[in-house]
């Protein structure tokens, strides 16, 4: 019996519609609209292997609408991978593999989250770049190892969100000619029709951004859409926008073309209308052997994949060298000695006993890591002056393909998504950088980062109202405690340069989260630890200074501010007291209870807070009785001097405060 490609369509669009009938809630509208895209682009071009979901060299494919997570679902069902149908029936389900967006890790061959809309299109951007990037780093002539497509299914909500601007422009300037983009035109939002707020020229905005844009495509029809994708795939230089005009839940007699079907269960009398409408005779969740015949993509996938491994073997024989670091770099290892070399250089950092911003020690590590982190792929959201990431052997990717720096410009959100785009790529240890201030225009690529589990490394500096000048609009209060307050975020406060240089280490090991590294632009003094005191910073928290016996107080204290502590505790010195450095809570609070016990003895209950944000935060390690010595108020525009004593938060507050606790 010959299928028809339409008829390989609709299993998407029935399959689709059945599982949010089921569930009584999802969007059914994008993978009805959407199949026919689908199917063409599959089962004719993807270049995936559902028995290997993390083949190096697959093609992406990115579902930037997340909201319409049932056709990837039934893609993935589909085409052989380990998604069973017992998990489509279970689809948002608890503990499901089809959750209500889809979630990365969850089932096998999910690139990336995505939902929050915008994002998914921009971590593509990221994983165009890293492709573009590695490729120019190991290929050789005649050995194109690296070498695969980033394919986007996005809607006219993420072409609205502000992300999809920075993203797309940066895409165009670069020129990832393998990112290739399938917009889905319907008209429709959850509002209603978009006429009303959304008029934008898309082509001529893309066309604008330097990409190559295939307007009016008729997305139900499949020799379009293949002359669309062969044109985009024919164009190395320029990424490709497809512009597809669809019908948002199309097969459905009754609400179809509308945002009636556009975040909600068709209803059982409109899916037996859909049933009959597209010749659909089987009962739900029932696919027939031929329709899964003509979607596996086994088969094919497997002999892609060992197409590969033969030209890969071909190429660590021509190339050992260069072999043996991709390999490596692709498995997301370290060099083998790398903690050795790590904590020599913090050794050295040590023994130089510099009094300079961390900001500037930051740079230093970057400088004296990168020696021994080659899949190093940096950048800054404009501002590399002042944030200082930029190291003598940084590359902009934007005048050498092989590059090693990524000149993201000003761009906070873009920039952070697109790194988790690099991370998720596999291949580079990615960081990006920007003021302390500007993580909330990143915030949630920050928590996206968080809630996938990928390392992305943010510098962030101009840490506090030690800034100075630029005044309240520039000066973080409440952003170092928000960011602890993420999962899975490691934030680090480091109080000088051994400590910043720790930090980095932790963050580059650190492959089960992102890290926030934040940094002063004021200059810090250099303070003196035992090679002990140096090894136990990793753990988050630790004595810097100690007293005979059991400690009258405890002074907690952070970045610039540790140095107001051991000035405090030095002025006390007939007093028994204390200094705990704690340059990341999140590490701390992971140590067992034996650990943080000796370092904060829960029988010593007078307790003081320093740093240079919000006081609120501290409440768990001082009590409720404790003294937290911060900032509650925004701050104001003058010298870092005269901001510290305006708001006191001095060496003399510190003492007071012991001093009323005594």
């Amino acid at each position: 019996m010959s299928i028809s490609r339409k008829q390989l369509a609709n299993a998407v669009r029935i399959l689709s519609m059945d599982a949010v009938e089921k569930a009584n809630s999802g969007h059914p509208g994008a993978p009805m609209g959407m199949a026919d895209i689908a199917e063409a682009l599959w089962n004719d071009y993807l270049k995936h292997n559902p028995s290997n979901p993390n083949w190096a060299d697959r093609d992406r494919f990115i579902l930037s609408n997340g909201h319409g997570s049932m056709l990837i679902y039934s893609l993935l069902h589909l085409s052989g991978y380990d998604l069973p149908m017992d998990e489509i029936k279970r689809f948002r389900q608890l503990h499901s593999k089809t959750p209500g967006h889809p979630e990365y890790g969850y089932a096998p061959g999910v690139e990336t989250t995505t939902g929050p809309l915008g994002q998914g299109i921009t971590n593509a951007v990221g994983m165009a770049l890293a492709e573009k990037t590695l490729a120019a780093q190991f290929n050789k002539p005649g050995h194109d190892i690296i070498d695969h497509y980033t394919y986007v299914f996005l809607g006219d909500g993420c072409l609205m969100e502000g992300i999809s601007h920075e993203a797309c422009s940066l895409a165009g300037t670069l020129g990832l000619g393998k990112l290739i983009c399938f917009w889905d035109d319907n008209g429709i939002s959850i509002d209603g029709h978009v006429e009303g707020w959304f008029t934008d020229d898309t082509p001529k905005r893309f066309e604008s951004y330097g990409w190559q844009v295939i307007p009016n495509v008729n997305g139900h029809d499949t020799d379009e859409i293949k002359q669309a994708i062969e044109t985009a795939r024919a164009n190395p230089n320029q990424p490709t926008m497809i512009c597809c005009k669809t019908t948002i839940g199309y097969g459905s007699p009754n609400k179809s073309g509308s945002h009636d079907c556009h975040g909600a269960a068709l209803g059982a009398e409109e899916c037996a209308l859909v049933r009959k409408e597209l010749g659909w005779e089987h009962e739900p969740f029932v696919i027939p052997d031929e329709i899964y015949a003509g979607w596996s993509a086994k088969e094919k996938g497997a002999a892609a994949e060992s197409d590969w491994n033969s030209r890969f073997e071909a190429y660590c024989q021509a190339f050992p060298e260069e072999g043996a670091e991709l390999k490596r770099r692709l498995q997301g290892e370290l060099i083998a000695d790398w903690d050795a070399k790590a904590d020599a250089f913090i050794a050295e950092v040590n023994a130089k006993a510099e009094n300079i911003a961390s900001r500037k020690a930051s740079q230093n590590a970057i400088e004296g890591l990168a020696k021994i982190t080659p899949e190093f792929l940096g950048g800054s959201a404009d501002l590399a002056g002042s944030n200082l990431t930029l190291w003598s052997g940084a590359k902009p990717v934007c005048k050498h393909p092989d590059g090693n720096y990524v000149n993201y410009g000003v761009r906070e959100f873009g920039m952070t998504a697109i790194i988790n785009g690099i991370a998720l790529h596999g291949g580079f240890v990615p960081y990006g950088a920007t003021f302390l201030m500007f993580s909330e225009y990143a915030r949630n690529a920050l928590r996206m980062a968080a809630l996938m589990k990928v390392r992305n490394i943010e510098v962030f500096t101009h840490d506090s109202i030690g800034l100075g000048e630029d005044g309240p609009t520039h000066q973080p209060v409440e952003q170092t405690a928000t960011l602890r307050l993420i999962p899975n975020m490691d934030v680090w406060r480091p109080c000088d340069a051994v400590e910043s240089a720790v930090s980095w280490k932790m963050a580059i090991k650190n492959t089960s989260g992102p890290t926030s590294l934040i940094f002063s632009r004021q200059g810090l003094p250099h303070q003196s630890r035992s090679d002990e005191q140096i090894k136990l910073i990793e753990r988050g928290g630790y004595i810097l200074k100690d007293c005979d016996g059991t400690p009258e107080v405890i002074v907690i204290a952070t970045g610039s501010e540790v140095s107001l502590a051991m000035a405090a505790a030095e002025e006390l010195a007939d007093k028994k007291i204390r200094v705990v450095s704690m340059p990341s809570t999140n590490r701390f609070d992971a140590q067992d209870e034996a650990y943080r016990e000796s370092v904060l003895p829960s029988s010593v209950t007078k307790r003081v807070s320093v740093e240079a944000g919000v006081t609120s935060f501290w409440a768990k390690y001082i009590g409720l009785n404790g003294k937290a010595i911060g900032i509650d108020t925004f701050g104001e525009s003058a010298p870092a001097d005269d901001l510290f004593k305006h708001f006191n938060i001095t060496t003399e507050a510190v003492v007071n405060a012991i001093r009323e606790l005594l």
